[in-house]
C-alpha cells in the first residue's frame, strides 16, 4: 500500500549502492564517508528499499557523532523509516531513539536543538512524542529566537495531531498566547499567531483586536498571517467584518508589496463599500507602477479587470491611472491595459483617454523599439473603438492616424485605412478634410491592401468637381507615364526568359501559395509579398522615382490594377454629373480608358513573368465596356449601391455590438417574497461611516440578486456520477466541480454491509493532462454509515481526460483486502472552453499559423444547413463569427467560422463548410485548428459524437 511521503530527493537509478557498502562506511571513522553512506541509505529508502539491518548500525555508530551534517541526515533517516509494525504499534527499538532526541533538545548547540524541534513536527507516534514534551516546552524560554520559533512550530504540530494532540499538550494555547505577548522575534511571533489561528481562533482574534492599532508596525510575515485570520473569521461570521476592515485599510500603506496586494484582495472579497473598493483599486494602480516584474503587472491587471466587471463606476474614475501601465514595453501588459481602459470609457473621460492614446502613437513614430508596429496597431484599434463610441473625438485623431497609411507595418496601415473608411461614412462633416488629406498623402502608401482600401474611399467619397479632378490627377500621377513598357524592353524580357531556369527563378517577382478565403476554403493566388514594396528598376521614359501604383502593377499585382480601373470608372461617371463641360468629361474618360488598356496590354505581354489573372482581366474589360456605353441603371449601381451596401454592413455591426451589450447587462433580480431591509431604519449605534457604506452595499447586492448562487439544485444533480453498483458492498457516487485549473471530486462512500470496514481508501488514477494533487487518507467505516471524501485534481491543458480508480478496504473476518472497481469519470472539454470573439483578420492569421488540424466529415440526419450550424454551435460551446446577414437566404451551401477560447488562453478555431445534396442530405467537412493537439482531437471527438443531431 502507498504511504505518505514528507521528503522528496532526486535519485539516479544508474548505480544503486549496496547495503553492505553502506554498512561498512557507517561503521568507519571517516565523517565524509558516513555522510555519503547516509545519503545513499536515505535515497534507497525513499525508493522502496527496506534496509532493516542498518538500524542497529546507525544507532551504534552514527547517533554518538557530533558532526552537524551527520545529525541532520540522521533526522532525515529517522523521518522516513517505518516506526510502527503492521498493526500500528511502535517498534520497541524506537525507545533507543527517544533518549537521543531528548539529549538533542537539551544540546548546548542551537542548530542541533533547532533541527530536532523541526523533526518533531513530522512525528505522529504518541509513544515517541510523550517523553519529549517537557523538553519541547523548556525550549520556549530559550534565549535564542531560532530555537523559540522552532519550539512553537513543534508545539503547533503536536497539538494538531488528531485524538492525541490535546492529551499530550492540554494547555498549549495558553502557553503559546503567553509566549506571543512577550515575544520580540517576528518569525517566532508569526509561528505563535498561526498556531492560535488554526487551533484556538478566539484567542488569536482577541490578540489581533487588542493590537489593532499596532498592526501596521508588525513585520510583513505577521501581517500576512493576520490577513489570513481576518479572511477566515469573516467567511464564517460575515456580520463582524466591519471591525476588521479598519485594520485592513490601515495596512494599505505598508512598505511590503505582498502585504499591500493581499490587503487589496481581502478588502475586495469582504466589502462592497465604495470607499473600500476605491482604496483597493488605488492600491492595485500603485502596484502596477511600482513593480518591475511583468508577471506581477499581469496579475494586478487581472484583479483590476475583475473589479471592472463588479464595480464599473468606481473603476471609471481610475482609468487614467490604469493607462499609465502603457509605459511598460511588454506587449501583453499593454494589450490588457487597453482592453480594460476601453470598457471604462465615458463621455467624461473620453478626451483624456484619446489624448493619452495620441501621445502613445506619436511615441511609436519617434522611437525605434522592438515590436513598435504591433503596438501602433493596437493603439489604432483602440482609437478606432473610441471614435465609433464617441464620434465627436474622430476629428481630433483621424488626421494624425492618416500619417500612418504609409506605415511599413502592413497590419497597422490596414487598420488605419479601415478606420478612415468607417469615419468618413459615420462623420459627414469630416468628409472633405479627410478626402483632401488622403489625396495629399496617397503617394506614401506602399502596401497593396492599403492602396485598394484608399482607392475605394477616393472612388466613393470624391463628390465635388474639384475633388473628382484631384482624385483622377492623383491616380495618374502615381501610375506615372504610359505605356508601362516599350517594345524593346519586351524583347529584352523575352530573351531573358529563354536563359537557363536558375536565372529565371531568381527573377521571379511573385510566388504561389495557398491562401485562406473568407469562408475558410483554400485558394491559390499569385501574390507579391505585402511588406513595404521596394520599387522596381527605373524604366527609360518613366518618372525618376516611380509612383506607388506603378510599382505595384509592375510587380505583377493586377488586383490593384482592377481596383484602379473601378475607381477611375466611378470618378469618370461622377465627373459626367458634376462637370458642365462635356469636352472635359470626355477627355477624362479617354484618359481613364487609356490607363485601363495599358494595364491590360502589360498583363498580356511577356514583359512580366506572370500574365494577368482572369478575374482582374474580366473586371478591367467590364470597366472599359461601361465607360464606352453608360446606362442609367448601371450608373446607379456603381455610384449608389456600393455605398449603400457599406452603410448596411456598418449598421449590422453596430446592431450586433448593441445586442451583445444588452445581453451582458441582463442581471438576476431578487424574488418577490424576499425580506426588505430599510436603510433609514437601521441602527447606526457604534458604526463607522465605512461600516454603514458596507451595510448599504450588501443590501443593494441582496436586492439585485447578486448574492444568489448561479447553479440551482437541478444543475447539481446533473453533475452527480454513480461510481459503483447498488449491489456492491460499498456504494460510491461523486459530485464533480470543475474550476478553472482544478477539478474537485466530492465522493460519498456508503458502507452497505453489517460489518466495520477498516483502512478504507479511495485510490484514483488519471489519464490525459490531469494530475492527482494529494492521495485521500484511510478511513474506518462503521456498519451502514457514510463518509464524504474529497479529492483535488489539477488540470494543465484543455484536453478530454479520464479519472478512474477503485475503493480498497479490509473487513474484520476476511484476511485479504477487498477491491471495488469504480466507473470511469470523463472530464468534458466543454468545461474549459467558452465562446469568444476576434476580428476576421486575426482569425485568418491564426488559421494560417496553427499547425494542428482535425478534419471531420459531416454525417448527420439534420437536413437544414442553418439548423445543423446551430446544433454544432450549441454542442461545442463556440461563437459564430460569420454575421447572420451572410447566412441569410437559401442557396444549398453554408460556410461559417466558429471561435472559442480556453481558460488556459488557448484558441480553438472551427470552419464548417456544408452543401445540400440532391437527396436532401448534408455533406461537407468541419475543420478544427488549434496550436495544441489536445483541443483539435478533443473537439473533433465531441463533434463526431454530437453532430448526428440525436442529442
Amino acid at each position: 500500500m502507498e504511504k505518505s511521503c514528507t521528503l522528496l530527493v532526486h535519485f539516479d537509478k544508474g548505480s544503486p549502492a549496496m547495503a553492505n557498502e553502506i554498512k561498512e562506511a557507517l561503521e568507519g571513522s571517516n565523517v565524509e564517508g558516513k555522510i555519503d553512506a547516509l545519503k545513499k541509505a536515505i535515497m534507497l529508502l525513499l525508493n522502496g528499499e527496506t534496509l532493516p539491518q542498518l538500524f542497529i548500525t546507525i544507532v551504534r555508530y552514527v547517533l554518538p557523532s557530533e558532526d552537524h551534517t551527520v545529525q541532520k541526515l540522521l533526522l532525515f533517516y529517522l523521518e522516513i523509516i517505518d516506526k510502527t509494525d503492521a498493526r500500528g504499534r511502535v517498534l520497541p527499538e524506537m525507545i533507543l531513539i527517544c533518549q537521543n532526541l531528548r539529549n538533542n533538545l537539551q544540546h548546548p548547540n542551537e542548530y542541533i536543538r533547532g533541527v530536532t524541534l523541526r523533526f518533531l513536527c513530522r512525528l505522529s507516534e504518541p509513544e515517541i512524542l510523550e517523553p519529549l514534551v517537557p523538553s519541547v516546552l523548556n525550549n520556549l524560554e530559550h534565549r535564542h529566537p531560532f530555537i523559540r520559533r522552532h519550539a512553537l512550530l513543534a508545539i503547533a504540530a503536536i497539538y494538531r495531531l488528531p485524538q492525541i494532540g490535546e492529551q499530550l499538550l492540554p494547555d498549549a494555547p495558553e502557553l503559546v498566547e503567553k509566549a506571543l505577548s512577550s515575544e520580540q522575534d517576528v518569525s517566532a511571533r508569526r509561528n505563535a499567531f498561526l498556531m492560535l489561528s488554526t487551533c484556538a481562533q478566539s484567542r488569536a482574534v482577541t490578540y489581533l483586536l487588542s493590537q489593532a492599532d499596532h498592526v501596521p508596525d508588525w513585520g510583513d510575515l505577521l501581517q500576512m498571517a493576520a490577513l489570513d485570520l481576518i479572511r477566515k473569521v469573516c467567511r464564517s461570521n460575515p456580520a463582524e467584518k466591519g471591525k476588521y476592515i479598519k485594520i485592513i485599510i490601515s495596512l494599505l500603506n505598508c512598505p511590503s508589496a505582498a502585504v499591500v496586494y493581499e490587503c487589496a484582495s481581502t478588502l475586495v472579497s469582504l466589502s462592497s463599500a465604495p470607499t473600500a473598493i476605491r482604496a483597493a483599486a488605488n492600491t492595485y494602480c500603485q502596484l502596477l507602477l511600482s513593480q518591475s516584474d511583468n508577471n506581477v503587472k499581469l496579475i494586478v491587471l487581472d484583479r483590476l479587470n475583475e473589479l471592472k466587471t463588479s464595480h464599473r463606476e468606481i473603476m471609471m474614475e481610475m482609468i487614467m491611472d490604469v493607462l499609465r501601465a502603457l509605459s511598460s514595453p511588454n506587449l501583453d501588459i499593454r494589450r490588457k491595459t487597453l482592453d480594460i481602459a476601453l470598457d471604462l470609457i465615458t463621455s467624461r473621460n473620453i478626451d483624456e483617454v484619446v489624448l493619452t492614446l495620441k501621445k502613445e502613437v506619436v511615441k511609436t513614430q519617434s522611437t525605434e523599439i522592438e515590436k513598435n508596429g504591433e503596438y501602433r496597431q493596437m493603439l489604432v484599434q483602440a482609437i478606432h473603438s473610441c471614435a465609433i463610441k464617441f464620434p465627436e473625438v474622430a476629428s481630433t485623431v483621424v488626421h494624425l492616424l492618416m500619417d500612418f497609411l504609409g506605415d511599413s507595418n502592413v497590419a497597422s496601415a490596414i487598420d488605419v485605412a479601415l478606420f478612415v473608411r468607417e469615419i468618413i461614412e459615420t462623420n459627414p462633416k469630416l468628409r472633405v478634410s479627410i478626402i483632401t488629406r488622403l489625396l495629399d498623402t496617397f503617394y506614401q502608401i506602399r502596401a497593396a491592401r492599403v492602396c485598394s482600401c484608399a482607392l475605394w474611399i477616393i472612388g466613393e467619397y470624391c463628390l465635388s468637381l474639384s475633388e473628382v479632378e484631384s482624385g483622377i490627377a492623383t491616380i495618374k500621377q502615381c501610375l506615372g507615364d504610359l505605356p508601362f513598357y516599350t517594345a524593346t524592353e519586351e524583347r529584352e524580357a523575352a530573351d531573358a526568359s529563354k536563359k537557363p531556369q536558375q536565372v529565371n527563378s531568381s527573377a521571379t517577382v511573385s510566388s504561389r501559395r495557398p491562401v485562406v478565403l473568407a469562408d475558410g476554403t483554400y485558394a491559390t493566388q499569385s501574390a507579391a509579398s505585402e511588406t513595404a514594396l521596394s520599387a522596381p528598376t527605373v524604366l527609360p521614359g518613366s518618372l525618376a522615382s516611380p509612383g506607388n501604383l506603378r510599382a505595384l502593377i509592375l510587380s505583377g499585382d493586377f488586383f490593384v490594377g482592377a481596383v484602379i480601373a473601378c475607381t477611375l470608372t466611378k470618378l469618370v461617371l461622377r465627373l459626367e454629373e458634376v462637370q458642365p463641360s462635356k469636352t472635359e468629361a470626355n477627355k477624362a474618360c479617354t484618359g481613364a480608358l487609356l490607363i485601363m488598356t495599358s494595364m491590360l496590354q502589360l498583363g498580356q505581354s511577356s514583359f512580366l513573368p506572370h500574365p494577368i489573372d482572369n478575374d482582374s482581366y474580366d473586371r478591367m474589360v467590364l470597366c472599359i465596356r461601361l465607360l464606352c456605353n453608360t446606362g442609367d441603371e448601371v450608373r446607379k449601381i456603381w455610384l449608389q449601391s456600393c455605398r449603400q451596401s457599406f452603410v448596411k454592413m456598418l449598421a449590422e455591426k453596430q446592431f450586433r455590438e448593441t445586442e451583445e451589450i444588452k445581453a451582458k447587462a441582463q442581471i438576476s433580480h431578487a424574488q418577490p417574497d424576499d425580506l426588505i431591509d430599510f436603510y433609514h431604519l437601521k441602527s447606526r449605534k457604534g458604526m463607522s461611516q465605512l461600516e454603514l457604506e458596507d451595510e448599504v452595499q450588501d443590501d443593494l447586492k441582496r436586492a439585485t440578486g447578486e448574492f444568489v448562487k448561479d447553479g440551482d439544485d437541478a444543475n447539481k444533480l446533473n453533475r452527480i456520477l454513480q461510481l459503483t453498483g447498488f449491489s456492491d458492498p460499498v456504494y460510491a457516487e461523486a459530485y464533480v466541480t470543475v474550476h478553472h485549473y482544478d477539478i474537485v471530486l466530492d465522493v460519498t462512500v456508503i458502507n452497505r454491509t453489517k460489518e466495520t470496514l477498516q483502512n478504507l481508501c479511495l485510490e484514483l488514477a488519471t489519464m490525459g493532462d490531469l494530475k492527482l494533487v494529494d492521495r485521500p487518507q484511510n478511513y474506518t467505516l462503521a456498519p451502514e454509515s457514510s463518509k464524504q471524501i474529497r479529492a483535488n485534481i489539477k488540470v494543465s491543458s484543455t484536453e478530454t481526460g479520464v479519472i478512474f480508480g477503485n475503493i480498497v478496504y479490509e473487513a474484520s473476518n476476511v484476511l485479504e483486502r477487498t477491491v471495488v472497481v469504480l466507473n470511469d469519470i470523463h472530464i468534458d472539454i466543454m468545461d474549459y472552453i467558452s465562446p469568444a470573439t476576434c476580428a476576421d483578420v486575426t482569425f485568418r492569421n491564426m488559421w494560417a499559423e496553427f499547425e494542428w488540424e482535425n478534419k471531420v466529415a459531416v454525417n448527420t440526419v439534420i437536413q437544414d444547413e442553418k439548423e445543423f450550424l446551430d446544433h454544432i454551435i450549441k454542442s461545442t460551446n463556440m461563437k459564430c463569427l460569420t454575421p447572420l446577414s451572410a447566412l441569410d437566404g437559401e442557396c444549398g451551401f453554408l460556410a461559417a467560422n466558429l471561435y472559442a477560447k480556453s481558460v488556459f488562453g488557448e484558441d480553438a478555431l472551427v470552419n464548417i463548410s456544408v452543401e445540400k445534396q440532391v437527396d436532401g442530405k448534408l455533406s461537407g467537412y468541419i475543420r478544427i485548428r488549434s496550436k495544441t493537439q489536445g483541443i483539435a482531437l478533443s473537439l473533433g471527438d465531441k463533434i463526431t459524437l454530437k453532430q448526428k443531431g440525436s442529442s
